[in-house]
């Protein structure tokens, strides 16, 4: 028989009882879940899911590696929850297990829960707030932490503060890259295409941003709700009729809304690496990984410049958009994704429109 030592408690009372690992803090955060099969490394570290206690569907989880950061551990998920954890160092580079190095960073982790029956929960009754507590701690008391006001997830939480260049040897293009997160996969694919990069915090005025003299512009992935952010809307139409831009994740929600769109939140969300979506242009399907709760409503296109470009094959939800008049082009999931890279190819479009937007520019001068 296991004797468990801590349990998660759900908003609406359901309880799940596992043990502890990493660190013993008490969290109160949005629990989602991660059908992907590996890489929970990169998704403790992913910013998307900032602010979210973080399910992983694959059965086992040991410490094939530390985490080696590419950005700000603080940034990524508050917690992590599995089926199943081993507690040996098994990498020959490290002594540390995976929960030491949770432990270090704060990060809660609950391991033996029967994480099918949460994650049916989930798609069940759709994502919901719950909070990661002792086994001593009563579920009346933990029901009544939960019901307090929640702070909402916003960008300006992670969002650089400042501006900061990024410059390439034989550069090619200069992008202004507007960060609702400062994900370094994305500029590290800008980087290999000879861009110079120019980052910018999410609040940057559309003139701060064309003093730059940037070639293209991209609106990167981050967390929470897009329709929280409507002083983003007239900076992204000053520069949509300006320069090439490409939306991505949230950088896709927010072109969408500034273009007359509309965002709803999604029951249980996207969050894996074999989500199929389909290319209306060629007809091909690509695997993509995803990592989103919101999307763009298909009914409020209805009137606006934006076209469909793709689509996903399970629900048919919208996967990419592209505007009618200007050299402007998005993507619901994550092109930059290590696996799968069927969708890598979007990077050298975008750097395709900016080279013919400049030949146009020089011929009509």
């Amino acid at each position: 028989m296991v004797n468990f030592s801590r349990k998660l408690v759900l908003v609406d009372g359901t309880v799940f009882f596992g043990n502890g690992f990493g660190s013993n803090e008490e969290i109160i955060r949005e629990v989602v879940f991660q059908t992907a099969k590996t890489g929970y490394q990169d998704i403790l570290q992913d910013s998307d899911n900032y602010n979210q206690i973080v399910v992983i569907a694959h059965p086992v989880v040991d410490n094939g590696r530390v985490p080696q950061c590419d950005y700000d551990i603080s940034k990524g998920a508050s917690a992590l929850i599995v089926n199943k954890y081993y507690d040996v160092p098994l990498s020959s580079y490290s002594s540390k297990t995976f929960g030491d190095f949770l432990k270090d960073n704060n990060i809660p982790g609950l391991c033996d829960v029967d994480t099918n029956a949460l994650i049916r929960k989930i798609r069940k009754d759709g994502v919901m707030h719950g909070i990661i507590v002792d086994v001593g701690v009563s579920d009346d008391i933990a029901l009544i932490k939960l019901s307090a006001p929640h702070i909402p997830t916003h960008v300006k939480q992670i969002s650089p503060k400042k501006s900061y260049k990024i410059s390439v040897e034989n550069k090619r293009f200069r992008i202004a890259f507007i960060a609702f997160t400062a994900k370094k996969r994305i500029i590290n694919e800008l980087i290999a295409r000879a861009c110079e990069v120019i980052v910018f915090p999410y609040n940057a005025t559309a003139k701060e941003i064309e003093a730059s003299q940037p070639d293209g512009v991209v609106l990167s992935n981050g967390p929470g709700d897009p329709m929280d952010l409507p002083e983003l809307s007239p900076v992204i139409i000053a520069l949509q009729e300006k320069y090439p831009l490409f939306g991505i994740c949230l950088g896709h929600q927010l072109f969408a809304i500034a273009n007359g769109a509309q965002t709803s939140k999604m029951k249980s969300g996207h969050r894996g690496e074999d989500v199929p979506v389909k290319d209306i242009a060629t007809g091909r399907t690509l695997i993509t990984f995803q990592n989103h709760g919101y999307h763009v409503d298909n009914d409020s296109l209805e009137g606006t410049n934006l076209e469909v470009t793709q689509y996903a094959i399970d629900d048919n939800s919208i996967e990419g958009l592209k505007h009618k008049k200007y050299p402007a082009f998005t993507a619901q999931y994550h092109p930059e994704a290590p696996e799968p890279r069927d969708a890598n190819y979007l990077f050298d479009q975008f750097i395709e429109i900016i080279r013919t937007n400049k030949a146009n520019v020089y011929k009509a001068l």
